[in-house]
């Protein structure tokens, strides 16, 4: 394999240029020519390639966000975008693939691979860590700390003034940024999609808080709880203990952005060399991830089908520290 392209899709997270860069130093110090696709499967439509070097992707490992920028590509998803994609990286000798994203991105490169035969191998880049096949997706640790960094400031004023903040943390589908922003926030609940917990339960938790002379409280909702978003639940609990000030507090897109920890910038770094050198191998329709400090391969099948539990202990540990 003589010239690799890399590009990053979907939602963008902090230590997708740590994980470019080594993709970048890992094929140059291979012999390995790389082409950087700027914004994803659209940019990979259009022809959107940057020659990369050692020099391009110097001074970037700290920094947030994903200089090749990301976009969402409707066409990609038609097979007349999808040829037009592979019309391109032919005619520019581009023979393999690194894809950094999610299950959106593993699955378009999947189905680009099954049709037309350009190996692709993905690098897991999301803040949610609910990819099946590594215990951490790059941007995860930075999120939580971010998240983390937040509420430690609304535990200040929930406290100054005795109110009741609902936070609402990113997790459209998964509660791994909540479970730790609970544990090392000191919340009272958390409500993550994986598990039942009705408003009413909160409600009863809130009001035996209230009954011990509790004052101020914090409860942690995912963005995909079942039971609706935090401002849906602090309407209803608010209907129930009317005496509760309360206060919502949404965090959003400030989790995605911010120069990443140094575990993301490790783990992007290992995670993009171990993409590089899966290529070389002749590996495809495969995520590199790293499971018990060891590097797997998973295919895209299993990463986007397979579903990445919760440890319920987790939940336990929330419970007992809340009392």
């Amino acid at each position: 394999m003589k010239r690799i392209g890399v590009f990053t899709s979907g939602g963008d997270s902090p230590g997708m240029n740590a994980a470019i860069r080594a993709v970048v130093r890992t094929a140059t110090y291979h012999g390995i020519e790389v082409y950087g696709i700027m914004r994803g499967y659209s940019g990979m439509i259009k022809g959107e390639f940057v020659r990369l070097d050692s020099a391009s992707v110097s001074n970037t490992v700290q920094k947030g966000g994903t200089i090749l920028k990301s976009a969402r590509s409707q066409k990609f998803m038609t097979k007349e975008g999808r040829q037009q994609a592979f019309d391109q990286l032919v005619n520019n000798g581009i023979e393999g693939l690194v894809a950094i994203g999610g299950n959106g991105t593993f699955t378009g490169a999947m189905i680009f691979e099954e049709e037309f035969g350009i190996p692709t191998v993905g690098a897991p880049g999301t803040i949610d860590n609910d990819l099946y096949g590594t215990d951490y997706t790059i941007g995860y640790d930075t999120a939580v700390n971010t998240a983390l960094d937040c509420i430690d400031k609304i535990r200040d004023t929930a406290d100054s003034h005795d109110r009741c903040f609902f936070v609402e943390v990113m997790g459209r589908d998964s509660g791994y940024i909540a479970i730790p922003c609970a544990i090392g926030g000191g919340a009272e609940i958390v409500m993550i999609p994986e598990t039942q917990m009705s408003v009413d339960v909160v409600i009863d938790t809130l009001q035996s808080g209230w009954q011990r002379s509790k004052t101020s409280f914090i409860v942690i909702v995912a963005e995909g709880d079942e039971e609706g978003n935090a401002t849906s639940v602090a309407s209803r609990v608010k209907e129930a203990i009317p005496q509760l000030d309360t206060r919502v507090t949404v965090i959003g897109h400030i989790q995605r952005g911010g120069s990443p920890t140094a575990a993301d910038r490790l783990l992007g770094s290992q995670i993009g060399i171990a993409a590089v050198e899966g290529l070389m191998n002749g590996m495809r329709n495969v995520m590199a991830g790293i499971v018990d400090k060891k590097l797997v391969y998973t295919p895209f099948t299993d990463t986007i089908n397979k579903k990445k539990l919760i440890n319920q202990s987790f939940m336990r540990m929330v419970e007992i520290l809340s009392v």
